[in-house]
């Protein structure tokens, strides 16, 4: 398929903005890019798809999110509200995914798969928790991406929290699944569980974690997904435990290595910058979640001065990763009272390049930028600028142009995902009715748990 008369956005090294451009999708891959009268003259034969001037760029990719998350939305906590964060993982979280069996770990990725597909968000990497509903929960989404047609990586989150069982269940879980990925790669490369699936080993964090636990998983893999210092009962409790501050424990243990994402990262010192950069680890920010639960701004402007490799996620929130860039800027520049910080071209710098870095990690091919061997996760939007466009602006039409709402088509794997605003791999209407049922039966279960 050849989609030509587009404005595309490469975000190659040059950034790229090509008014009357077009991309050959063959496969999965992306084989050419160019102006739109070349390529059409070179590809005659090719299915033509004309893009009529949208803006053609690379599909967004999300650090960091929780898929069980959506069953949250609008569910009522009883008793006062929760008055800090480590109340609302004991009352909220920590209940509702007690609650959860696994049609429920199904439908909530359902749910959020359809938000991915509408806002352009290609790939996803998930953190997930089922504490009651542990064994075959990460298949349960696995199949769920599957049926979508976007990518994932997936992992369980291990927690002592719930006693040494669940502890050595969700260990089982994140071995279990990963073996099964990695033979599906050794049996048929060319399946979806082959190349739109990767693994990382999920934990919970720091506070939550003995050092029996961390022995284990260490013993288990070498890369791994953890939330990192979200609040200070992550240090005060870490620094109780071990007489370590949590990135210092982490690197001690290994789980701080290359290919580890650490979440938040809100309450390091200068010293765990230095040892984070120092390990190579990539570090999720989620400035709307910092910022929901009043936990605090994490120092990104000083940590990509540092030349720590600072992604974006959004942490279970809506998968409008413009929406996130955005924040993240604002938050910067309010937190500080200074308009200099971050800025829309650090943004992306993070959101497009650092994502793209991190993805790297997990997939054969090249993400997040309009490149020939690049997999062809691509987004059309009908955004059509008002001011000029130009490779130096671009960030700033990104930030203050640009949101989930533009996105008109969606392309992942090479495969057309949503076209002009149509699903085509999923259905939305049962998906959502579906989703109110489970969800209903899972909140009498959530609220069974309170006295």
């Amino acid at each position: 398929m050849l989609i030509h008369n587009a404005v595309v956005l490469t975000f190659d090294d040059q950034d790229r903005v090509l008014e009357s451009g077009a991309v050959l999708i063959q496969g999965d891959s992306i084989v050419d890019v160019g102006e739109s009268q070349e390529l059409r003259s070179r590809y005659p034969e090719e299915e033509q798809w004309d893009a009529e001037g949208l803006l053609l760029m690379p599909g967004q990719i999300c650090a960091h999110t929780h898929f069980y998350g959506a069953f949250a939305r609008g569910m009522y906590i009883p008793g006062p509200p929760p008055a800090d964060f480590p109340q609302i993982l004991e009352r909220l979280w920590w209940r509702l995914d007690k609650a959860l069996d696994l049609d429920g770990v199904r439908a909530s990725a359902q749910v959020c798969l359809v938000d991915a597909i509408r806002n352009g968000t290609t790939t996803l990497i998930d953190h997930h928790a089922s504490q009651r509903a542990i064994d075959g929960s990460l298949d349960a989404i696995a199949e769920a991406v599957v049926e979508s047609g976007l990518r994932a990586v997936l992992c369980y989150e291990v927690t002592d929290r719930d006693g040494p069982e669940a502890a050595a269940a969700g260990i089982r879980e994140n071995v279990r699944f990963a073996r099964r990925l990695a033979q599906a790669r050794q049996s048929d490369p060319t399946s979806p569980l082959a190349t739109r699936l990767a693994a990382t080993f999920g934990l919970h964090a720091s506070f939550t974690l003995s050092d029996e636990t961390l022995e284990a998983a260490i013993a288990d893999s070498n890369r791994f997904h953890i939330h990192v210092a979200e609040h200070p009962v992550d240090q005060y409790e870490t620094l109780q435990r071990s007489g370590m501050r949590v990135v210092e424990r982490l690197v001690d243990f290994g789980i701080a290595a290359p290919e580890s994402i650490l979440a938040h990262c809100v309450h390091i010192d200068a010293w765990e910058m230095a040892l984070i950069r120092e390990v190579g680890s990539f570090v999720s920010h989620q400035p709307r979640s910092n910022m929901n639960n009043a936990v605090g701004t994490a120092e990104i402007t000083t940590l990509l001065r540092g030349g720590v490799p600072v992604c974006l996620g959004n942490d279970g929130f809506s998968n409008d990763m413009f929406a996130e860039m955005k924040v993240a800027d604002l938050l910067q520049k309010a937190a500080h009272g200074d308009p200099r910080y971050l800025g829309a071209d650090q943004v992306v710098r993070m959101a497009i390049h650092h994502n793209r870095r991190l993805a790297q990690v997990f997939f054969e091919k090249p993400l997040g930028i309009i490149a020939p061997g690049a997999y062809a996760d691509l987004i059309l939007l009908d955004y059509y600028p008002t001011t000029p466009l130009t490779p130096e602006n671009l960030p700033w039409h990104l930030l203050f142009g640009v949101s989930g709402g533009h996105v008109h088509s969606t392309i992942a794997h090479g495969q057309v995902l949503m076209r002009n605003r149509k699903l085509l791999t999923l259905d939305e209407a049962q998906i959502t009715a579906c989703s109110r049922h489970l969800a209903a039966q899972t909140w009498e279960r959530y609220w069974e748990m309170f006295p």
